[in-house]
């Protein structure tokens, strides 16, 4: 309870404090990437395209965690840019294939490094061992939200 004796104390909602480190480490990467022309949203997509080449405008929506309409509006406007290909017509059923460009590679490369430097600095407060542990607590939390476990 918060002092008022109404709803949840802030400080102490570990969901709030998680979308609270989410809204800072986006702004931080987008600090970093506006200087190379680039929206966390651009760059996540890159990402993607760079670890599963080929991946639909719906994957990437959903791997970016946005929708599908975002996501095509961004695959134009990278395609018009020059960073990423994809095919006029599908080769099967409806879906558009798309990726990496070698221009878009090099522009991945150097928004990495921007957004590295972030997740450097984000963590520069904690030993390895903290680190560890606070990654396999996060993933943790994940997996217990989408699996639907309770703790049983």
């Amino acid at each position: 309870m918060s002092q008022d004796g109404v709803g949840v104390d802030l400080n102490k909602s570990l969901g709030y404090l998680l979308k609270e480190a989410s809204s800072a480490l986006r702004a931080a990467m987008e600090e970093v990437l506006r200087p190379l022309g680039m929206s966390v949203t651009h760059y996540s997509c890159l990402e993607l395209l760079a670890q599963r080449p080929g991946l639909s405008n719906s994957e990437l929506a959903r791997g970016a965690f946005v929708t599908r309409q975002t996501m095509n509006v961004l695959l134009q406007t990278l395609e018009r840019e020059g960073d990423v290909t994809r095919p006029a017509e599908a080769p099967v059923g409806k879906v558009l294939p798309t990726r990496l460009t070698p221009r878009g590679r090099r522009r991945l490369e150097k928004a990495t490094v921007a957004v590295r430097s972030v997740e450097v600095r984000m963590l520069a407060g904690m030993t390895e061992t903290e680190q560890s542990g606070a990654f396999r607590i996060l993933q943790s939390m994940i997996h217990s939200l989408r699996d639907g476990d309770d703790g049983a």
